[in-house]
């Protein structure tokens, strides 16, 4: 029998399936995003986890092949279901914590290697209504047809505690969570106002200058998945790579 791969958050304590650092690193992020004392800035992401709409799923490390299969399969069953889960629903990754210590940089490259090894072996084409060009403020990353907002946080962050956790960590959120969501509609405005408040607080550093609404002209999703602790610091171009199938039509596959 095949092991589980998706789990809800009363099941992950309790489950055989889930190795004991898992454990661990959930409670953490459980202890974050449920504190009264120090409210979580992601709203949506504290009204998801109330009300028992994010899954969760657990691997080693994203350079091993397996690894990376399995949180591709777990990613997928994922969208295959998120639109029955409810609104504010989010996957969120967790690796397993390791013991030596690593620097924001290579946090960010594992961050960007992830994220273009699920694309390479993606069995979906990239949907037609998304620009493969992240210079395009249209683009978002995209797997199993679906476009999808991501997050990463890691132990290297010091003073933008809002990505920092106890592993490697990344958030898929569905870009239909945020339909109807944008700076000009009162919801949108509504969020980013409450967000905007608790990282004043939440954070020892201020708002980054790239977070925005999706689809603004002068915004690009890709400079807002994962974040440095110095708000002057610039990745330059988006490091994620396209499939050659993607870009030519051929059948490429980085395995």
């Amino acid at each position: 029998m095949a092991s589980k791969m998706l789990f809800r958050a009363n099941e992950i304590l309790e489950s055989t399936h889930v190795p004991f650092w898992g454990k661990d690193a959930f409670q953490y992020f459980q202890s974050d995003i449920l504190s009264e004392e120090n409210p979580f800035p992601c709203i949506l992401g504290v009204e998801g986890f109330k009300k028992d709409l994010l899954r969760f799923s657990f691997v080693t490390t994203p350079y091993n092949y397996q690894d990376i299969r399995h949180a591709a399969s777990a990613l997928r069953e994922y969208i295959d279901t998120f639109k029955s889960i409810g609104r504010y629903t989010s996957f969120v990754l967790f690796f397993k914590p390791e013991h030596k210590e690593r620097s924001m940089e290579e946090y960010e490259t594992m961050f960007w290697d992830t994220l273009t090894f699920l694309h390479q072996i993606d069995q979906k084409k990239w949907p037609q209504d998304i620009p493969k060009d992240p210079k395009d403020a249209l683009w978002e990353f995209c797997f199993h047809g679906e476009p999808i907002f991501v997050v990463c946080n890691t132990p290297a962050h010091s003073l933008r505690n809002s990505r920092k956790s106890r592993g490697f960590m990344i958030t898929f959120q569905p870009r239909w969570v945020f339909e109807g969501m944008t700076g000009d509609s009162k919801i949108g405005k509504h969020v980013q106002k409450v967000v905007r408040d608790r990282l004043k607080t939440y954070d020892d550093v201020s708002a980054h200058p790239e977070l925005g609404w999706y689809g603004q002209q002068e915004n690009r999703e890709w400079k807002q998945y994962f974040l440095h602790d110095d708000n002057n610091y610039t990745t330059g171009q988006c490091p994620f790579k396209l499939k050659r199938s993607e870009q030519h039509g051929r059948k490429k596959s980085l395995y």
